[in-house]
C-alpha cells in the first residue's frame, strides 16, 4: 500500500471552513492526502459546533463519507467534558487547542485578541501559555495539540528567541511526551523549528495539519511534512489514527 500523508485537522462548513465534505474529499484525493475533518466544537469559538446534540449530528453526517473523524476542541471550553462515551468512541481522532491561556490572575487571554492586559509582559504571558499547555495534556484525552507555538495576537510579531526558552521547549517536549500526544506542524501557523526539532529530539509523535478552510489551503501539508523531513521523522511515523490508535476512554483504539 503507497504511504499518503494524512491530513489530521481541516474544517468544513459544519463550524467555519468553506467546502462541504464531498469538496474536500474530492481536494484530498486530487492531492494524494488522506482525508480527515476537524470542525471546531466549541461554545468559544464563532462559526462552532456548540451543543452535544449539534456533535451527533456532525458525527452522523460523516459517518457518510469515506473520513477521519476528528474534531478540535479548545481547552478553555467546557464542552469537550459533556461529551457521553458514545460520541467519543465515535470520533477517529481528536485534537486540541490553546485558544487561550490562563494567566496568573486567572484571567483568559486568547489567541486572536488584539489587545493584551496592562503590565502583562512577554514573559509573563509566556509563563501562562507554557502552564496551560502542560494542564492541557494532563486534562484533555486528544490526540493531537494543534499549532502548539501559536501565541497571542500582539507577540506573534516578536523574536522566537524571546518567546521560547530552552527551558519552556523542554517542558512543552516533556508534556507531549508523558501525556502520548502528538505536536501539529501545522500549514496554517507554521510552528517555531527550534521547538519541532526539541520534541522530535525527545520523541515526540509528529502530527501534519492543514488546517485548512478554503479549497486552496485543505489537504496543503506539503510545507508541513517538509519540515518533518528536513528533521529526520520517518514518514510512516507521522500520526496516523488508522495505525497508531486514539485515546477513548483511556486506552488507545484501532480503527479500520
Amino acid at each position: 500500500m503507497t504511504w499518503q500523508p494524512v491530513d489530521c485537522h481541516a474544517h468544513s462548513t459544519f463550524s467555519d471552513g468553506a467546502l462541504r465534505i464531498p469538496a474536500i474529499v474530492e481536494r484530498a484525493r486530487a492531492r494524494g492526502v488522506v482525508p480527515s475533518v476537524a470542525d471546531h466544537i466549541s461554545r468559544d469559538v464563532s462559526r462552532s459546533i456548540t451543543s452535544v446534540e449539534a456533535v451527533r449530528e456532525y458525527l452522523d453526517t460523516l459517518e457518510q463519507y469515506d473520513v477521519l473523524r476528528g474534531g478540535e476542541f479548545c481547552w478553555h471550553d467546557a464542552l469537550w467534558r459533556e461529551l457521553p462515551d458514545d460520541l467519543v468512541a465515535r470520533f477517529t481522532h481528536r485534537v486540541g487547542s490553546l485558544h487561550a491561556v490562563r494567566l496568573a490572575d486567572g484571567a483568559w487571554q486568547h489567541a486572536f485578541t488584539r489587545r493584551v492586559p496592562e503590565g502583562l509582559t512577554p514573559e509573563m504571558y509566556m509563563d501562562a501559555h507554557t502552564n496551560s499547555l502542560e494542564a492541557l495534556a494532563r486534562e484533555m484525552p486528544v490526540d493531537v495539540l494543534a499549532h502548539p507555538t501559536l501565541v497571542t495576537l500582539p507577540y506573534r510579531a516578536l523574536p522566537v528567541e524571546r518567546l521560547w526558552s530552552a527551558e519552556r521547549e523542554e517542558r512543552v517536549a516533556a508534556a507531549l511526551l508523558g501525556a502520548n500526544m502528538a505536536f501539529e506542524i501545522s500549514n496554517r501557523y507554521p510552528p517555531h523549528e527550534s521547538v519541532v526539532r526539541r520534541a522530535v529530539e525527545r520523541g515526540v509523535r509528529i502530527s501534519l495539519g492543514s488546517d485548512g478552510h478554503t479549497a486552496e489551503q485543505v489537504a496543503d501539508v506539503s510545507r508541513p511534512l517538509a519540515l518533518a523531513r528536513t528533521l529526520g521523522v520517518p514518514d510512516e511515523a507521522l500520526y496516523d489514527p488508522r495505525r497508531h490508535g486514539s485515546k477513548t476512554h483511556g486506552a488507545a483504539t484501532h480503527f479500520e
